[in-house]
């Protein structure tokens, strides 16, 4: 298999571990996984011979060809699926998001005045706050009960919809990285700021596992084609 011609997010589904290369590599699998690993490099201005590239494929290819320390959650059925997702994701995200909006407006608020303190990060973290609040409530009340009766053709367009808002999503972590510079703690930052960036990190990892799973597996073959999606095998 040539892993350079795979979709991105097809080999995070698929390599156990695959997701911890690509966030060491800082390749977006998940808004950006319908597009090849070659795409995502040349995105990056990566040639396939580039040492980068090579250290990456190598990288992959090293992986198990299974892990046991993860569930294969290719193998679970949707309503497992969906459930898993509730409680490790749209609950985490919650406390997550109100613990860290806390977090900012206090580093904002002592640290203000020097050059390295994100300020209108507390405000980009509401925004972020609310708009997930609001697509997590789409998915538990209308998508989730859909896909777990198995009403698949209905689901097309709540489907599209809750892509496009994953997109978003990747957006606002992108603003998120550049408010911080790729959430990089300054030297002498206080107890809170610290926190305040372990906590930015942990929120990044864990959004993007949470959309991985939803786009990759849980949607990936409920897609109709007439939605743009090809189902693949």
């Amino acid at each position: 298999m040539n892993l350079l011609d795979q979709p991105v997010g097809h080999l995070a589904r698929d390599l156990p571990g695959a997701t911890r290369v690509f966030h060491d590599y800082h390749i977006d699998f998940c808004c950006g996984g319908r597009a090849t690993l070659r795409q995502a490099l040349a995105e990056q201005g990566l040639g396939d011979d580039s040492p980068h590239a090579k250290a990456l494929i190598e990288a992959l290819a090293a992986l198990p060809a299974q892990s046991h320390d993860e569930r294969d959650w290719r193998q679970a059925t949707p309503s497992e699926l969906i459930d898993h997702i509730l409680v490790r994701y749209h609950q985490v995200h919650r406390q997550q998001l109100s613990e860290l909006l806390r977090l900012a407006r206090r580093v904002e608020q002592v640290h203000g005045d020097k050059l390295d303190c994100p300020n209108g990060l507390a405000d980009h973290l509401d925004t972020m706050r609310q708009e997930m609040e609001s697509h997590m409530q789409k998915e538990e009340q209308i998508l989730f009960p859909m896909l777990k009766r198995g009403l698949v053709d209905q689901a097309q367009g709540p489907i599209a919809v809750m892509r496009h808002e994953h997109d978003d999503h990747g957006a606002a972590l992108e603003r998120l990285m550049a408010l911080t510079h790729d959430i990089t703690t300054p030297k002498g930052a206080c107890t809170t700021w610290r926190a305040l960036y372990a906590g930015l990190r942990e929120l990044r990892d864990d959004l993007m596992e949470h959309i991985h799973l939803e786009n990759n597996i849980l949607f990936e073959d409920r897609i109709a084609p007439s939605v743009g999606e090809v189902q693949h095998g």
